[in-house]
């Protein structure tokens, strides 16, 4: 088999043909069977075991307050299509939407968002920082973010180095820790991008997810928003090394606790090489951070649950923002 071949079916990344394949039937069904259901699912939060940690994650991602105003930008649900620019975001949150009435009105950021809406708007990414409210935050382009692995490979086996593979051009931190590091002995660090300002000694090909898992640290640091490979780095028995977040997600970035669940580093990088070896010599504090790290990861995991939060996170925006169903 072909490097190229094993790539793709080796890859460790969720398969597209899956998700495209479900996202494509789901446009053949009539959406007025899910707005008869949508009060049935709504329903299930009032004697659920897990409400009040459903409730918190409601309001994380959902903190609009009453009378929260829409202006002639937003849009109606009914004009919510396919696009091929965004067609991913499109599924994502049609997966919901379709629950509700076509005559709600909404607004709607696709793409990688680091800047707050004018009007209360659903985004996949929001800045964090303390005025945020008009961000609120669905579960989007979660079949390339939302991928976990498993690892069969102890700590104590993998290598002492860290390894990042990921595209450079357009992302100074990125660039950052190439110019400091490539040649460094404890890094392995590439571009897989074809970017032709990029130095020809920085090009690398792909890696799997899988080959990552050979090393101890995992450098994750963040592209147009976030960054995309935390969530299966923080679900292997390596580490996520990367500066404070500036984003997030549905992941919850905000709340990861630096040395609780990732290894901190300085913004400037500059600590980088310390921090390896002080994990690599204190192997009980590395593996307490696995350990954090993979509960962080099983909140996550609750299919039911997961779909039950991203219904209320909706029905909380069309209720904030004055429009109640029957």
């Amino acid at each position: 088999m072909s490097k190229s071949l094993s790539y793709i079916f080796r890859s460790g990344k969720n398969p597209k043909y899956i998700y495209y394949g479900i996202n494509m039937f789901r446009q053949i069904l009539p959406s007025f069977l899910f707005r008869f259901r949508r009060n049935y699912y709504l329903r299930k939060i009032e004697n659920h075991p897990d409400k009040d940690y459903i409730i918190s994650r409601v309001n994380y991602y959902n903190k609009l307050a009453e009378n929260a105003s829409l202006s002639d930008k937003a849009s109606l649900l009914k004009d919510h299509k396919l696009t091929k620019q965004y067609k991913v975001y499109f599924f994502d949150s049609y997966e919901f939407t379709r629950y509700f009435p076509k005559n709600f009105k909404w607004g709607y950021m696709p793409g990688d968002v680091i800047t707050v809406p004018e009007i209360p708007s659903v985004v996949k990414s929001r800045p964090l920082n303390d005025e945020n409210e008009n961000s609120v935050v669905m579960k989007l382009e979660k079949n390339r973010h939302f991928t976990f692995l498993k690892d069969s490979k102890p700590f104590s086996e993998k290598m002492n180095k860290v390894i990042f593979r990921g595209k450079i051009h357009g992302k100074s931190i990125r660039v950052q820790l190439m110019e400091m590091y490539f040649d460094h002995p404890m890094c392995d660090f590439g571009d897989v991008g074809r970017h032709p300002e990029i130095p020809q000694k920085w090009k690398t090909g792909k890696m799997t997810l899988y080959e990552h898992l050979d090393y101890k640290f995992i450098m994750s640091l963040e592209g147009n928003d976030v960054a995309s490979n935390l969530k299966w780095v923080m679900s292997s028995n390596s580490i996520a090394v990367m500066p404070k977040p500036t984003c997030e997600t549905w992941f919850m970035e905000g709340t990861l606790i630096p040395n609780y669940h990732y290894i901190e580093i300085k913004e400037d990088l500059s600590d980088l090489e310390e921090r390896l070896n002080y994990y690599i010599e204190h192997e009980d504090e590395a593996l307490e951070i696995i350990k954090h790290a993979h509960e962080y990861v099983e909140m996550f995991l609750d299919e039911d649950r997961e779909f039950l939060i991203s219904m209320l996170v909706l029905d909380k925006y069309f209720q904030k923002t004055g429009q109640h169903s029957k």
